[in-house]
């Protein structure tokens, strides 16, 4: 017998609405900061010789170390977050390895495509999400909630291509770019493997802190990043550090970056222990359409008819999704729509026997 799906942590209704109502601006707002200090550090000219910083995959190596570090520090503050039984480390290797491969394809992605064709390419990031957790998890999606997903992966796709329609069809007549797209969905696949880990993992450690999640996460992916960044030929990591060294200005930057990624991260995995990897996903595919929306309006520039069609879109999907989250917070007495269940669900172990089917699964996965 199917058991239905709650939101993880125990809460209400009302504290969950407050929750998504500090966390998704907060998100929106990071990450923004996040996208300019990005674009400053790879557009600035730093030094007398006026040198751009080219390795762009650093960031995330940097971004990666100082997480894991500030994650730490976090639990050693506050130790009652390890008071709770918390998923083993040993489980988020496959994650971290997947979402380090992906981030990397999608960084290669932006040499052959335009940022804006890739926004376009990653704004059906949710499609894979839902799959990949079907496929490889067990996880059951209702009707409403595929319907939901593709309304609002239907409206940022459009909205995103009427508003720079010129950008990528420009850069989409360049020759290698069937490259570039292939690489950007492969950048979907993975985070679609990714996410459909993670919400494995809290869904059978549902007392896993978000803490927790950001250690394991950047651990494991300091370490392969660190690998290929600094022990593999012409990985640019020392050619990076040096450059920093150099440059205290663009060690500045990259700080910033980074302390942009630790408030992120923290707001992202507070989402994921406790509304799922597709609720996460809902409010990253969003945030560059919200922006996008908030800035054409803020500066006058008018929205045709498609566009405000796609606004309708996205806003009904998100509006169906609350709606729906709500009906299945809502007493069991009253109805409510069944959720998302894992296939296969069991009490917590020690982690052997989760780590064990992991490790079956990934081997075939990856």
């Amino acid at each position: 017998m199917e058991k239905k799906y709650k939101v993880r942590g125990g809460r209400g209704p009302g504290k969950s609405v407050w929750m998504l109502c500090v966390c998704v601006p907060a998100i929106y707002v990071t990450y923004i900061t996040q996208g300019i200090v990005q674009e400053n550090v790879s557009t600035t000219r730093y030094g007398e010789k006026q040198q751009r910083f080219e390795h762009l995959a650093f960031l995330n190596f940097a971004q990666n170390v100082v997480c894991f570090l500030s994650s730490l520090l976090m639990l050693h503050i506050w130790p009652n977050l390890k008071k709770e039984t918390q998923a083993p480390i040993v489980a988020f290797w496959s994650a971290s390895i997947s979402h380090a491969i992906g981030t990397g394809w999608g960084i290669t992605a932006l040499k052959y495509i335009s940022y804006p064709a890739q926004v376009l390419a990653k704004s059906s990031k949710l499609i894979p999400v839902m799959f990949t957790g079907a496929i490889v998890y067990g996880v059951h999606y209702t009707i409403p909630e595929y319907l939901c997903t593709f309304l609002i992966t239907g409206g940022v796709s459009i909205f995103s291509l009427l508003k720079n329609h010129e950008k990528v069809v420009s850069k989409v007549a360049s020759p290698n770019q069937l490259f570039g797209f292939a690489l950007c969905f492969l950048n979907l696949g993975f985070d679609g493997f990714t996410h459909a880990t993670q919400d494995a993992i809290t869904k059978r450690y549902p007392k896993t802190n978000a803490v927790h999640i950001m250690m394991c996460m950047n651990m494991w992916s300091s370490i392969y990043m660190g690998i290929f960044m600094l022990g593999w030929p012409g990985g640019g990591g020392w050619a990076a550090i040096k450059f920093v060294c150099e440059h205290p200005k663009a060690a500045w930057d990259i700080t910033l970056f980074c302390l942009c990624g630790v408030v992120g991260q923290n707001f992202i995995f507070l989402i994921i222990s406790h509304f799922g990897s597709l609720v996460t996903n809902i409010i990253t595919t969003t945030r560059k359409f919200v922006s996008i929306l908030i800035s054409s309006l803020w500066n006058g520039n008018p929205l045709s008819f498609q566009q405000w069609a796609s606004v309708v879109m996205v806003f009904t999907g998100l509006s169906y999704h609350i709606y729906l989250k709500w009906k299945q917070k809502a007493p069991h007495g009253h109805g409510g729509s069944k959720t998302p269940t894992y296939a296969n669900e069991h009490k917590e172990d020690d982690g052997s026997q989760f780590v064990a089917q992991l490790r079956s699964r990934n081997s075939s996965t990856l």
